[in-house]
């Protein structure tokens, strides 16, 4: 099973978008996976459920930090490399989506009663968020091969 499957199966088996796509790279950075779950566990419905950056991105972008990201506050290199990773990522997504925001690409603002209600009315959380995660996941997934 490739990343982006076991992203969106893990979303599909009740963790948020961010942690579906944190937990399904634990493996390659010798990080508990319970530990990546929590880790991720606030950015799910774009930032703590506030309709922001999508909660995927989220966990894409911890993903690339883990590999790419700096120890020490004086490795520019790591820094601008992680700042293009993270770039590529984002307009990828975007590329595929329309935006990275989540009110955006669901077509409502779940940090509202009312918009969380369409979103759970019309059933975006299973038809479309499964999409969003797994593309994340396989974009980070090609991203830190290069």
């Amino acid at each position: 099973m490739d990343t982006g499957e076991l992203a969106s199966n893990t979303f599909r088996g009740g963790f948020n978008c961010s942690q579906a796509v944190l937990s399904s790279f634990a493996g390659q950075f010798q990080l508990d996976p319970a530990t990546a779950l929590k880790l991720g566990a606030a950015f799910g419905g774009g930032m703590g459920r506030t309709a922001g950056v999508c909660g995927a991105v989220s966990g894409a972008l911890m993903a690339l930090g883990l590999k790419f990201g700096c120890t020490t506050p004086t490795d520019a290199q790591a820094k601008a490399r992680t700042y293009a990773k993270a770039e590529q990522l984002l307009k990828a997504f975007a590329a595929r989506h329309g935006s990275i925001q989540c009110r955006d690409i669901l077509g409502c603002d779940i940090s509202t009663p009312d918009g969380l209600k369409q979103a759970q009315d019309n059933k975006l959380f299973q038809t479309l968020c499964p999409d969003f995660v797994r593309t994340a996941a396989q974009i980070c997934e090609q991203l830190l091969k290069d």
